[in-house]
């Protein structure tokens, strides 16, 4: 054990991206917790407030964000600030990232139907870091061999191609396929080949005049969202609780 660690984590540095990942993942749920046990009336938890202000915790998540941001590049990445600073930084952005969907909305969505985006880009956000963690690195430069990595243009053109795979696939409304396939290139070119949804950008301006295959597109987008919408659905509120039947929509109040 004391061997892989060294070399899988230790020697390649990444032990500060592994406490931000781990501290981020581990605010997010303590975070969670509380604020529904807020909402329930239990525990000895309540909303922390100036006044007749809420402070919603994004405020603190950014204030971490930055002290963290700041510590890493002044640590250079390495030593014992490096690993303070990027456990800040994680703590700070799961706070951040928590009311993502307030941040979008400029509305305390956070138990409406529009705050299931927090939850979301929580996920996603963590998934990213985990596959960079075991060796992915962004727009497929892991996959060049040592003899393309010392060539400048080898690098350019790999970064372009993979770059232009998942803006291919954005366009075609995978915006998570795109994301995804930032970090593996092979996402994106499925995203890619495959038919867009029907109210993407690829659709309205290729598919304008081909009605099958606009009719084929809406019908294989109904028969996804029908398929996986209901176990996505359960997930986000497991995850982060069900929403209330009427969104809240004052930010001066909160759960």
């Amino acid at each position: 054990m004391g061997h892989w660690w060294t070399r899988n984590v230790i020697e390649p540095g990444k032990l500060p991206l592994l406490l931000a990942l781990a501290s981020f993942v581990l605010t997010f749920v303590i975070t969670r917790v509380v604020v529904r046990m807020i909402r329930a009336g239990k525990g000895p938890f309540g909303n922390v407030k100036a006044g007749d202000l809420h402070i919603h915790h994004v405020v603190p998540g950014v204030l971490l964000t930055v002290i963290g941001g700041f510590g890493a590049v002044a640590s250079g990445g390495h030593g014992f600030g490096a690993g303070i600073s990027a456990v800040l930084f994680g703590m700070g952005a799961g706070l951040v990232l928590d009311e993502f969907a307030l941040i979008l909305h400029l509305d305390d969505v956070y138990w409406s139907e529009e705050g299931r985006k927090s939850v979301e880009v929580v996920v996603v956000t963590a998934a990213l870091v985990g596959l960079m963690l075991s060796g992915f690195l962004p727009f497929g430069v892991n996959d060049l061999s040592e003899e393309e990595r010392q060539s400048r243009g080898g690098v350019i053109v790999s970064v372009g191609v993979n770059f232009l795979l998942a803006l291919l696939a954005l366009s075609k409304g995978k915006a998570r396929m795109a994301i995804f396939g930032v970090i593996v290139p092979l996402v994106a070119l499925v995203g890619v080949i495959r038919l867009a949804r029907p109210d993407s950008p690829w659709a309205k301006r290729f598919y304008r005049r081909r009605p099958r295959a606009r009719a084929k597109s809406r019908l294989r987008a109904y028969h996804h969202d029908r398929r996986w919408s209901g176990p996505r659905r359960r997930i986000q509120e497991l995850i982060g609780g069900k929403p209330d039947p009427e969104p809240a929509r004052s930010l001066s109040g909160r759960r």
